[in-house]
């Protein structure tokens, strides 16, 4: 009897150690995600519920932005860098520094930066509806 306690509760333990390995696995090839940090959002001067928004997003090396969309047109320049911007429709921008794309309001895309050891930085300028977050997942 004390051996077979012994003998379940050591391939129990065994489980639950391949499945937290297995779990860390996982979650470790998951591709980093984009940071966005908010630099400044004002109300639109004669725009009646639009503000003016600005901010910085930043991939890491590998990184990818899932498709989402955004609830302004956006001006989007290149600072740090190459961001492969893919709409659903449309054709993919290589964006680098120095360059700048247009991108309408709740255009689905996804974003990536290719690079292994760079990571990709644009600045964002939008006109936006007021109150809306930086970015909304598609589904």
């Amino acid at each position: 009897m004390m051996n077979r306690l012994v003998t379940i509760l050591g391939a129990a333990l065994a489980g639950a150690g391949f499945g937290a390995i297995g779990a860390t696995y996982v979650v470790a090839q998951q591709p980093p995600q984009v940071k966005r940090v908010e630099l400044l959002r004002q109300p639109a001067s004669g725009l009646e519920g639009k503000e003016l928004v600005v901010y910085t997003a930043e991939v890491p090396p590998g990184g990818v932005a899932p498709r989402h969309w955004h609830p302004g047109d956006e001006a989007i320049y290149g600072l740090e860098g190459s961001l492969v911007i893919e709409p659903d429709h449309g054709q993919a921008v290589d964006l680098k520094p120095g360059q700048i794309t247009f991108n309408p309001t709740k255009h689905v895309h996804a974003a990536r930066n290719v690079s292994t050891s760079q990571s990709a930085k644009v600045v964002v300028f939008a006109i936006a509806e007021k109150g809306q977050p930086l970015a909304i997942p598609a589904q």
